[in-house]
C-alpha cells in the first residue's frame, strides 16, 4: 500500500479511491478516499449530516392532523388512534407499548357500529420515521383508491396511529373488523434512506400474529422502489391473500413487475422511476 502523502506543512493530501467512479451508480458509501489514517473532511461532513437526519427522522412527532386534512380533501374517512405509548422517549424505550392501542383508542374502535367485516383497513403509523409516512402514505393509497374501488373492495377508514408499531394493525383489525390489514409505516432510517416507507400486509389480523404471518413491500419512495412499483405489488398481495386467505410465509411474493410504459398506464400520475 502506498504511503499518504503529506502536504505543506504537514497536512495529509486526499488520496483519490479508485472505486470513487462507481458512487455515480448508487448511494451508498463507496470509495470515500482518505486523507492519512481517515477519510477526507467532506467525506465525514457528509456522513454527520446523513447521520443528523437519521436521528431527526426517528424522533420527529407525527403530524396526525395535517395527514388527516390531507385525506378528507381527497374524500377518504379516517380515524385518529394512538398507541399505549404515550410519548416518543417511551415508544423508543418500551417497543410493547408501540404495539398496543391506548384505553381511548380502544373503546372507539370497540364502540363503533359494524354491520360487517370491511375487506381491509389501512392503518398508517409513525413507526420510526414519521417523515416517511408523511411523504409517502398519501400518494401510495391515493394510487390504490381506483383499481380497489373498481374491484368492489370494502375499505374501511383510515386508521392514523402515533407512537405506532407494525403489530398494532392486528387489534385494529380485530376489532374493526377488518379481514386483512395493510400497515403503512416509518422503516428504521438509514444513512441514505431517512423517509423509506413500508408497507405490511396480514390476513385475519388478531392480537399474537407474528412476523411470519405477514407480507412486507419495503423502501418506498421516489429514490427506492416507485409508487406506481409499490401499489402494483400491494394489489397483487391484497388480491391473492383475498383468494387464498392467507399471508405471510405460505403468500409468496412471486409478481413480474412490468415495464415502466405499462405501469404508467395502470398509474397514470404514478412515479414510475
Amino acid at each position: 500500500m502506498s504511503k499518504t502523502p503529506l502536504g505543506p506543512p504537514g497536512i495529509a493530501r486526499t488520496q483519490r479511491d479508485p472505486w470513487n467512479t462507481l458512487g455515480h451508480f448508487t448511494p451508498a458509501r463507496i470509495g470515500l478516499g482518505r486523507a492519512g489514517g481517515s477519510i477526507p473532511t467532506r467525506q465525514l461532513l457528509d456522513f454527520q449530516l446523513a447521520h443528523a437526519r437519521a436521528r431527526d427522522a426517528v424522533h420527529r412527532e407525527f403530524d396526525v392532523e395535517a395527514l388527516r386534512e390531507q385525506l378528507g380533501a381527497r374524500q377518504f374517512d379516517s380515524l385518529v388512534l394512538a398507541s399505549a405509548a404515550g410519548d416518543r422517549h417511551t415508544f423508543i424505550q418500551r417497543p410493547d407499548l408501540g404495539r398496543i392501542l391506548d384505553e381511548k383508542s380502544k373503546t372507539l374502535l370497540e364502540t363503533r357500529p359494524h354491520a360487517q367485516a370491511w375487506d381491509a383497513v389501512f392503518v398508517i403509523a409513525d413507526g420510526l420515521s414519521a417523515l416517511a409516512v408523511q411523504r409517502h402514505a398519501l400518494p401510495l393509497i391515493e394510487m390504490m383508491q381506483a383499481h380497489l374501488g373498481s374491484e368492489g373492495w370494502r375499505v374501511a377508514p383510515c386508521c392514523l396511529v402515533s407512537q405506532g408499531r407494525v403489530a398494532i394493525g392486528d387489534e385494529i383489525g380485530a376489532l374493526l373488523p377488518a379481514q386483512m390489514s395493510v400497515m403503512l409505516i416509518g422503516e428504521r432510517p438509514g444513512l441514505t434512506s431517512p423517509d423509506s416507507l413500508g408497507a405490511y400486509l396480514t390476513w385475519n389480523p388478531l392480537p399474537g400474529r407474528s412476523n411470519a404471518e405477514r407480507n412486507c413491500v419495503s423502501n418506498i419512495r421516489p429514490q427506492g422502489l416507485s409508487y406506481a412499483a409499490a401499489a402494483y405489488k400491494l394489489l397483487h398481495l391484497m388480491r391473492q391473500s383475498r383468494s387464498r386467505k392467507l399471508s405471510g410465509l405460505a403468500l409468496k411474493e412471486d409478481v413480474v413487475l412490468p415495464g415502466a410504459s405499462e405501469l404508467l398506464m395502470l398509474f397514470p400520475d404514478g412515479n414510475t422511476a
